[in-house]
C-alpha cells in the first residue's frame, strides 16, 4: 500500500481497522481519500486438526488496541481522528462472558468445516445452513460450554468483537452485511430468525443488535481521544464500496488466496440461500434502515494455486514471479489448467473436484504451464461474472478488481480475455480500507453521503480484451475435475 502523507487541512482522518484471515491492520484515510497504513500485526490461523480452523481471540483484541491505539495516536498531529470503520472477516464466531468479556474459545474461523455434519441433519429437517455460516458453529461453543443455555454470554462474528473491544464491552452490535452471513437471521435480513434460534438452541439474549452499517454507534473509549465508531461492514462488502461500487451492475472481485466477486442489484435476489448459477444474495451495505442487496460468486482457489507453483511443484520462488514467467511466452501452448485443488465453488459447487493440468506435450515447458495456472484462475473468474449476471439478470459491462493477485499483469490480461470485458484494478490492492472509510466518514459528515464518498475511488489504467480465451475447451477440462472424490462431492448445502 502505497505511503499516502495525510493532509490536515482538509480536516482529520478516518481510522479505519480490517481484520483479515491473517493479520489486523489499522490506518489513515483523509478527506481527499488518501490512505496511509500506520501499523499491522499478524494474527494468524489455528489449525487443531483437519477441517478445523480457529482464531486466538485475545490476540486477535490485543492486535486491534495495539494497531488502532497507534493510529489514533499518530492522528493526533491531523486532529484527532474524526471516526472510526471497522472491516472485518465474515462468520467467523466467538462466544464470550458477558460480564468479564473473557472468550470461552478460541474463534472458530469462517474457513472451519467441523460441523459439515450437522448441516446435513438439519438439511434432512427442511434446514438450510451451510458450513462456513455462523449458525452451527455458535450451536457447537454453546453445546461445548453451556449445555444448559444458562449462562449470561454473547456471541459475535469478528466485527462484533471488535467493537465490543473498542468500547470497552459497551456495545454488543453487528451490521447487516455480517449478520446475513451467520445463518441466523431472517431472509430480507432484518432481524434474528426464531425459527434457526429454536432449532439450533440459541438463547436469543446472547445476539448482539443488527444496527446500520454507516451509523454512529457509540465511542471507542479503549482509544485515544475516545474518537466515534460510525462504520462497520465484512471485508467484501468495503472492498465494493472501496471500489466505488454502488448501481446495480456495478461488480468488484477480489483475488487473493481464493477470488470472491460481488455484484450490486437494484433489488433483493430472488433466492434465499443459493441461486440457480451457484451466487449467494449478499446485504452491499445498509444506511437509515434501508438495506442494499448484491450476490456473492466464491472461487475456492486462486493465489493457492499459484503457491501450489511455488511450494508443491517448486517451478517459481515465489508467487510475484509467475507474472514475468507467464509473460515470457504468447500462450498456453494447448496446456489447460483447472484450479479447483480445495473443490470448485460457483457455478458447480463440486467439495469434490479436483484440478486438473491437461495438454501436456514436449513443447510445453515452465512457462506454458505457469501461464496455464493464470488463465485457469482467470477463466474462473470468467465463471463467477456468468453466474452472476445470470443468477440476477443485471449486465457487468466492466469488472473492477483488487486483492493480490491485482498486481499480477499477465493475470489481468488474461481475466479481460477470459471474460471479454474491460477489467479496472483498483489503486489500492486492500479496497476493504477505503471502503470501510467511506461508511465511517459519511456517517460524521466527512462526505455527504456514500455517492460523494464512492466518487474517491480510483483505479489503475483499464486493461482491455485482447483476444477470446477458449473458454469452451476449458469448460471440458472443468467438467472433467468434478466429481474426483464421490464422498464429497455429495455433500450439497
Amino acid at each position: 500500500m502505497p505511503q499516502v502523507p495525510l493532509t490536515p487541512i482538509e480536516g482529520p482522518p478516518v481510522l479505519v481497522i480490517d481484520v483479515g484471515s491473517s493479520s489486523v491492520r489499522s490506518s489513515l484515510v483523509d478527506p481527499s481519500g488518501a490512505v496511509r497504513e500506520v501499523a499491522r500485526r499478524a494474527v494468524g490461523p489455528i489449525t487443531p486438526a483437519a477441517g478445523m480452523v480457529e482464531v486466538d481471540a485475545v490476540a486477535l483484541a490485543e492486535a486491534v488496541l495495539e494497531t488502532a491505539g497507534a493510529a489514533a495516536s499518530e492522528a493526533t498531529a491531523a486532529g484527532g481522528v474524526a471516526a472510526v470503520g471497522v472491516a472485518a472477516q465474515r462468520a467467523t464466531t466467538l462466544l464470550w462472558d458477558r460480564s468479564s468479556g473473557t472468550p470461552l474459545a478460541n474463534a472458530i474461523s469462517w474457513q472451519d468445516v467441523r460441523t459439515v455434519g450437522q448441516c446435513l441433519s438439519l438439511r434432512r429437517q427442511g434446514i438450510r445452513l451451510t458450513p462456513n455460516q455462523s449458525a452451527t458453529k455458535l450451536a457447537y461453543l454453546l453445546d461445548k460450554h453451556d449445555r444448559d443455555r444458562a449462562r449470561d454470554l454473547c456471541f459475535g462474528t469478528v466485527d462484533s468483537w471488535v467493537l465490543w473491544t473498542l468500547s470497552k464491552g459497551a456495545l454488543h452490535l453487528t451490521d447487516a452485511t455480517n449478520a446475513a452471513l451467520t445463518g441466523l437471521v431472517t431472509t430480507d435480513a432484518a432481524g434474528w430468525d426464531a425459527s434457526i434460534l429454536e432449532a439450533l438452541r440459541v438463547p436469543s439474549s446472547i445476539l448482539p443488535a443488527i444496527v446500520d452499517s454507516a451509523s454512529v454507534l457509540g465511542t471507542a473509549s479503549a482509544l485515544p481521544g475516545a474518537p466515534l465508531i460510525a462504520g462497520v461492514a465484512g471485508d467484501q462488502q468495503a472492498s465494493l464500496l472501496g471500489q466505488g461500487c454502488l448501481q446495480a451492475g456495478e461488480a468488484k472481485a477480489t483475488f487473493g488466496t481464493g477470488a470472491m466477486l460481488d455484484c450490486v442489484t437494484a433489488v433483493r435476489p430472488g433466492f434465499d440461500l443459493r441461486g440457480p448459477q451457484g451466487t449467494f444474495p449478499i446485504v452491499t451495505h445498509s444506511v437509515a434502515g434501508e438495506r442494499r442487496w448484491g450476490v456473492e460468486a466464491i472461487l475456492l482457489s486462486a493465489g493457492a494455486a499459484v503457491d501450489w507453483l511455488v511450494g508443491g511443484l517448486g517451478v517459481l520462488e515465489t508467487a510475484e514471479q509467475s507474472d514475468a514467467v507467464a509473460a515470457g511466452v504468447r500462450d498456453a501452448a494447448g496446456v489447460v489448467f483447472v484450479p479447483a485443488l480445495g473443490g470448485l465453488g460457483t457455478p458447480v459447487w463440486d467439495f469434490g473436484a479436483r484440478g486438473q493440468l491437461s495438454g501436456l506435450h514436449p513443447a510445453a515447458g515452465r512457462a506454458e504451464v505457469v501461464r496455464a495456472v493464470l488463465e485457469g484462475i482467470a477463466h474462473s473468474g470468467a465463471d463467477l461474472l456468468e453466474a452472476a449476471e445470470a443468477d440476477t439478470g443485471v449486465s457487468v459491462p466492466a469488472l473492477r478488481v483488487d486483492g493480490g493477485m491485482s498486481a499480477n499483469v499477465t493475470f489481468l490480461q488474461a481475466l479481460a480475455d477470459a471474460t471479454g470485458r474491460p477489467i479496472q484494478p483498483a489503486a489500492l490492492r486492500e479496497a476493504t480500507t477505503l471502503g470501510a472509510a467511506f461508511l465511517a466518514g459519511s456517517a460524521v459528515g466527512i462526505w455527504p453521503d456514500l455517492a460523494a464518498a464512492a466518487k474517491l475511488a480510483t483505479g489503475r489504467e483499464v486493461v482491455e480484451p485482447r483476444r477470446r480465451l477458449d473458454r469452451e475447451r476449458w469448460l471440458e477440462a472443468r467438467a472433467r475435475s468434478e466429481r474426483n472424490v464421490p464422498f464429497l462431492s455429495r455433500l450439497a448445502f
